[in-house]
């Protein structure tokens, strides 16, 4: 009796309502949405998004197929995005337009799904849940950045890999479903999560801890861990593991270098640190999405200090507290919470990975674990009197939606993406040099000198910046500037080629022929072959004969 009052406490009952009322709050849903992301859909290529699409060799290739799914090409190991991409790609070639759509169309997904799961799992106000999902302003940069297709994308086949598991789980825990014909749509469903799962994994394996979210389902259904469950989720930690150790070892051999990894992943204290306040920061701007920022500062926690470890004795405090109370309402919260942890596991610092030295936090990183605090938060709403909940609800949707069609509007074009960055984080070097590249690229020297020179300030050792720095000097007409720069450059690297290549074209503008034909040789034979160092080469060689 104990346990059926415990599971009525975790899941009311809904009501049913006719039928227009669903399709008008799915119309709530796709409209806020659309709304939220209209700014967005049309804008431009924005930070690494060249890298997944217009400079990406491998979706122009016609066997391109064959190279995503061994491993051949690649800093990462989403195959099920890229071909998702490759695929985009022959459909709309290099207009970002189309892939914003494709975003926005896995986003609003999710949120019909999300409420399908919630209403699975009994929540009156589940179609809330999708709406708060679809307008909230944590999952803008996931839904208006093209580069994080692999979140929009593994999302929903998340979602119904959830949705598979619960069916299944619904019909193995009837009596009934032991003969039959439920005995074999367990089994199909089954089946469908594990295949799902598969999917979502493919398309991004940071979504790696849902085997230990269904058995914290299972505790959450049961009161408990039954051995049905732990063999259950055998097929799932397969899955998860053989593809998460295929995604460390792309991270650790394809996009960072030993040494990188050493440095950013610092000592066991630090990592723990920084997980605690990564926790702490991510369930904040989860519940009060305010100050939002595409990059964030990286605060220091190497060594950390002894307040830096307070989040997880708040934490723990937490935790205990709703442990006291897990037979009524304290199980669902405890759920919730635990589905919030567990998604943000793998990028918590634990384990290196590359945009570790851009920030230890991102809105991207939130977008699954998202879910878990707008469950509990209509979890709650649930148990208040109808007519409240509803205005509570709308209230903050109406708010999120207002906000997050601002912030949407900051990822139209490189220009606003990164003043804005400047002005939430005015120490990202990343948002000054790629400001002041986007801004060269289109003639605007004046502003792209200063962002450049305001990278430098930054980061001395730029060896990037001052190339860039100097080419947008060259252009200019500001010849010794521009060697100076390109010579800092490989002091700093000499075997930088863009550099060498630089200098050679400041010293044959300059008259100093020779010298710039020794630049232009040292290039080749850094880079052999290239047709552009050649063409320089032979331009100089040729008005040296005449």
């Amino acid at each position: 009796m104990k346990r059926r009052n415990a599971e009525a406490a975790a899941a009311p009952p809904t009501k049913e309502r006719p039928r227009s009322w669903a399709w008008l709050q799915a119309l709530a849903i796709l409209c806020a949405g659309l709304y939220v992301f209209g700014p967005a859909i049309t804008g431009g290529w924005l930070w690494d998004d060249n890298q997944e699409v217009t400079e990406n060799a491998v979706l122009r290739d016609p066997a391109g197929l064959a190279k995503i799914w061994t491993g051949a090409a690649g800093a990462d190991y989403f195959p099920l995005k890229t071909t998702v991409q490759w695929f985009a790609w022959r459909l709309w070639g290099d207009s970002p337009t189309g892939y914003h759509a494709l975003s926005i169309a896995c986003h609003l997904l999710s949120a019909f799904l999300f409420w399908r799961l919630l209403r699975q799992l009994g929540l009156r106000l589940a179609w809330l849940g999708g709406l708060l999902f679809a307008v909230h302003p944590v999952a803008v940069e996931s839904v208006a950045w093209a580069a994080e297709l692999k979140n929009t994308l593994s999302l929903p086949l998340l979602l119904l890999a959830m949705i598979a598991y619960v069916g299944f789980s619904e019909r193995r825990g009837d009596s009934r479903a032991r003969s039959g014909s439920r005995a074999a749509g367990a089994g199909e469903l089954f089946g469908l999560s594990v295949g799902f799962f598969l999917l979502a994994m493919l398309a991004k394996s940071s979504v790696a801890m849902f085997p230990v979210v269904i058995l914290l389902y299972g505790w959450w259904k049961n009161g408990r861990i039954t051995a049905g469950d732990v063999r259950a989720s055998v097929p799932f930690f397969a899955v998860s593991l053989g593809l998460g150790l295929v995604t460390l070892w792309f991270q650790h051999h394809r996009a960072m270098q030993p040494a990188e990894i050493a440095v950013l992943a610092g000592g066991p204290l630090s990592r723990v640190a920084d997980a605690g306040l990564s926790l702490a920061f991510y369930l904040w701007k989860s519940v009060l999405p305010i100050g939002l920022s595409p990059i964030y500062p990286r605060w220091q926690v190497d060594p950390p200090s002894l307040a830096q470890f307070t989040p997880w004795v708040a934490f723990a405090i937490l935790v205990a507290w709703l442990w006291r109370q897990r037979a009524g309402w304290g199980r669902p919260a405890l759920f919730a919470l635990g589905f919030f942890v567990l998604n943000l596991l793998p990028v918590l610092g634990f384990v290196a990975f590359t945009y570790m030295k851009e920030s230890w936090v991102a809105d991207h990183f939130a977008y699954v674990s998202l879910l878990g605090v707008i469950g509990l938060a209509v979890a709650a709403l649930d148990r208040w009197p109808a007519r409240a909940s509803r205005a509570v609800g709308l209230t903050v949707a109406a708010v999120l939606t207002w906000q997050s069609r601002g912030y949407a509007a900051v990822f139209h074009d490189q220009d606003a993406l990164w003043t804005y960055t400047i002005r939430q984080n005015p120490a990202s070097v990343s948002a000054h040099y790629n400001l002041a590249t986007y801004l060269a690229q289109r003639g605007q020297s004046q502003r792209a000198v200063g962002e450049f020179e305001e990278t430098l300030r930054l980061r001395p050792a730029f060896v990037e910046a001052h190339t860039n720095l100097g080419n947008t000097y060259f252009q200019e007409g500001r010849i010794p500037e521009a060697g100076a720069q390109y010579e800092e450059a490989l002091r700093l690297n000499p075997a930088f080629v863009l550099a060498r290549v630089g200098l050679g074209n400041a010293l044959a503008s300059a008259g100093r022929l020779p010298e710039a034909v020794a630049q232009y040789e040292e290039a080749l034979r850094l880079s052999p072959g290239d047709p552009r160092i050649e063409a320089n080469l032979n331009i100089v060689r040729q008005a040296l004969r005449q």
